[in-house]
């Protein structure tokens, strides 16, 4: 009797900020300071929902909100201002419950992933001395990429890293932005809670799965299709 092929074991495309560390909020306030310092007044309410976009497409889409115009000097200058602004508060930033843990295990079983993040590598390299990972951990940032979510381009660019189709991946990320990207780069999406979006708002986006975090992610791995011995 001929065997049957095996399926892929598969990949995971992990987002950074509210999936594997509690950074959202600071990412949050680095925002608001940063466009205080130019004179614009927006609700945190307003730029919590925009946390996971690129810093430009960011911009852009909470300038639309406003009716603001700003030159690409501007927009320039205030990304770096968000980006001096959360490395002052880079050391209240924890991991996530379980998030190295969770890497630790993908790891141990031979399940290969990535880190691929809408963050510039100025602040998102702060947070692989954060989960215990060395500095050649496969991760795509906003600097490696033409765009960022939600173009699939991050994502892409993940699963090219890790030499692996992203059909046979899975992204993981907290937030809309993460599944539209997901879903346009054809891989699977994984919802986590832990970034501030509700299990609805990620389900109607495409994730098929939605855990609390990456501790709950953790103990529920066979739902993903990475069993012991994998």
């Amino acid at each position: 009797m001929t065997e049957l092929p095996h399926a892929p074991v598969p990949a995971f495309l992990f987002d950074l900020d509210g999936t594997l560390i509690d950074s959202v909020y600071q990412h949050v306030i680095a925002w608001r300071q940063a466009l205080s310092g130019m004179d614009i007044d927006l609700s945190v309410w307003r730029i919590h929902r925009r946390i996971g976009m690129s810093g430009g497409l960011f911009v852009n889409a909470l300038l639309r909100e406003t009716g603001l115009k700003l030159t690409l000097e501007q927009i320039e200058e205030l990304q770096d201002a968000h980006a001096d602004a959360y490395t002052e508060q880079a050391d209240s930033v924890r991991p996530l419950p379980g998030a190295a843990e969770l890497l630790a295990e993908l790891t141990s079983r031979g399940v290969p992933w990535a880190i691929a993040t809408s963050g510039r590598a100025r602040t998102a390299r702060l947070a692989l001395g954060m989960l215990g990972l060395p500095e050649d951990t496969p991760m795509v940032t906003r600097d490696m990429v033409r765009r960022a979510k939600p173009d699939p381009d991050l994502f892409l660019a993940g699963a090219a890293l890790l030499a692996v189709d992203p059909r046979h991946a899975m992204v993981v990320g907290d937030s809309v932005w993460d599944l539209l990207a997901a879903r346009r780069a054809g891989a699977l999406g994984v919802g986590l809670l832990s970034g501030g979006y509700g299990r609805d708002e990620l389900e109607r986006c495409g994730a098929f799965r939605v855990y609390s975090d990456p501790a709950d992610m953790l103990n529920r791995l066979y739902e993903l299709g990475v069993r012991p011995g994998d």
